[in-house]
């Protein structure tokens, strides 16, 4: 049972760890550091232990021997791995210096287009009216963005980004808008991360969903985008990224990137883990129905691979986290009106197990139910 559930859990890669029971085990930071070693699998297979043997139990009573020896061994190896995970968080405390990030999430400043505009863009005929309307619309929310950016780091902020896609512009004038941001970058001798939605008026797909990271010289570090859109009718519109994660070594750590639903895939951060990333942006923009559980999803990552977490989420919950998953700040989107969160994250990561031979429980687990479903199918011959 315990084998097969692992399968069933595993395969569906394309929906990403969505179906995963492990996320209900969110805030048990020391039974959640076995997923620096097993990743999500290790965990599945001790609640799938768990419940198997509680059935036994249950079936056999308490005079069945066999079942209560089962069940003390069962407890035996989820208390171990606790105690573990436990002297783990004691012994290797994250006690590197910290940089200050400062995220930001956008306010609406002005109406939402009409359906009509949205629609022609989309269709790739947008009219010159309609790209007036788009610049007018999407401009005050950028310079919003620009002005509250420009705040965190005066003061004292040596990373400032925000939520995914929060700044809307027209292919045309994209370059115009990430100049004003590299401007800032040079003042203030600091990293700022554009998160674009960037409109293409031609062609299809129409969207790119992107992070321009920019460095202290007011150059671009690089262009990221969303390597898994989610299924529907985003990944309809938007050009989905290469699914190559970029990485910069700063003064504070090497420094990489994802948005939002790329969160999902351990697959993907793989790529942090592999290039020792010690620190992930993660801009994200999420809904009512999924918050808060779509941030508390991403902290497992940071477990995962030996990095830290930074995610702004619009419309949900934003949060850092160490490499432990302690959570560092948060904030709620529903719950403020500056949309901002300043975090002290640690600049420095580990190197994990996991990070190291990547799904050898899951393989191992697979490799057993082939085991036991061949023998059970010759048993019946």
């Amino acid at each position: 049972m315990r084998t097969a559930w692992i399968a069933c859990h595993w395969l569906p890669g394309w929906r990403g760890t969505w179906a995963s029971i492990v996320y209900t085990q969110y805030g048990n930071l020391p039974l959640l550091q076995v997923v620096s070693v097993t990743g999500l699998w290790g965990i599945t297979f001790l609640i799938a232990w768990f419940a198997s043997t509680c059935n036994w139990l249950w079936d056999a009573g308490v005079n069945c021997k066999p079942a209560v020896q089962g069940m003390g061994i069962c407890l035996g190896t989820i208390g171990a791995a606790m105690l573990l995970g436990g002297a783990r968080m004691a012994l290797f405390p994250a006690k590197s210096p910290t940089v200050r990030i400062a995220s930001i999430s956008k306010r609406d400043v002005k109406l939402e287009l009409s359906d009509e505009i949205v629609a022609r863009l989309l269709a790739g005929k947008p009219t010159t009216e309609d790209l007036t309307a788009i610049r007018e619309w999407s401009g005050p929310t950028d310079d919003d963005l620009l002005i509250r950016a420009e705040r965190e780091l005066q003061a004292g902020a040596k990373i400032v980004f925000w939520g995914e896609g929060n700044a809307t512009v027209l292919k045309a004038d994209e370059s115009a808008l990430i100049a004003r941001g590299a401007s800032l970058a040079a003042h203030y001798q600091a990293y700022v991360g554009m998160a674009l939605t960037v409109l293409r008026t031609s062609g299809s797909p129409s969207v790119e969903n992107k992070l321009v990271l920019l460095q202290p010289d007011g150059q671009v570090a690089w262009e990221y985008n969303k390597a898994r859109p989610v299924p529907g009718p985003e990944a309809a519109m938007q050009v989905r990224g290469d699914g190559r994660l970029r990485a910069l070594d700063t003064p504070y750590g090497r420094l990489t990137a994802i948005i939002c639903f790329d969160g999902d895939f351990p697959d993907l951060l793989a790529q942090a883990g592999a290039s020792r990333a010690d620190l992930v942006l993660d801009p994200s923009n999420d809904w009512r129905a999924i918050d808060p559980w779509h941030t508390q999803m991403a902290s497992f990552r940071a477990i995962e691979q030996g990095t830290n977490l930074v995610r702004q989420t619009s419309r949900g919950l934003s949060g850092a986290f160490d490499y432990h998953g302690r959570q560092l700040s948060a904030m709620d989107h529903y719950q403020t009106s500056d949309y901002a969160m300043v975090s002290d994250v640690p600049t420095k990561g580990v190197r994990t197990l996991y990070s190291r031979l990547g799904d050898w429980f899951g393989w191992l687990c697979m490799a057993g139910f082939a085991c036991l479903l061949v023998t059970a199918l010759r048993s019946r011959k």
